[in-house]
């Protein structure tokens, strides 16, 4: 199994940067679709719109490339025996991050689809960063491997 693996390790690493790019591009337009619903008067009929978008988002984009990133990442890590390596553990815990923020703001569309407002347009703007950090710092493990 493991000769497979390094065999499609070109692959794996392919697939892996495709549904991340996908992935982050989600992540960056989902917090950007709550700003613009939650503008809009409560009793709009544009609101119907806005949950539907921010649906198609989550089902059709986000949630796939969650299960991609995740199964082409860790197939990447068991076909470079990466386990062992700290940057590695680094890595996974702000993936980890990034997952239960695109699971609080799957959760999130459900309150705005319910009519539920919880958070004004300037926090959501500033939620809007974690994807960027996140990534900044997964790069920075990634390339640097700093231990």
């Amino acid at each position: 199994m493991l000769q497979v693996l390094a065999m499609l390790y070109l692959w794996l690493k392919a697939g892996h940067v495709i549904f991340v790019v996908f992935w982050m591009a989600g992540l960056f337009m989902l917090p950007r679709f709550f700003v613009y619903h939650q503008e809009l008067p409560e009793n709009a009929p544009e609101n119907a719109a806005w949950v539907d978008r921010e649906k198609r988002l989550l089902n059709i984009i986000l949630w796939p490339s969650l299960v991609a990133v995740w199964g082409f990442g860790l197939a990447l890590a068991i076909s470079g025996g990466w386990f062992t390596q700290g940057w590695l553990h680094a890595k996974l815990a702000v993936v980890f991050v990034l997952s239960a923020y695109h699971v609080w703001m799957a959760d999130y569309a459900r309150h705005l689809a319910a009519g539920r407002r919880k958070l004004s347009g300037r926090h959501l703007r500033m939620v809007n960063e974690v994807p960027g950090i996140c990534a900044a710092l997964i790069i920075i493990l990634v390339i640097l491997k700093p231990f």
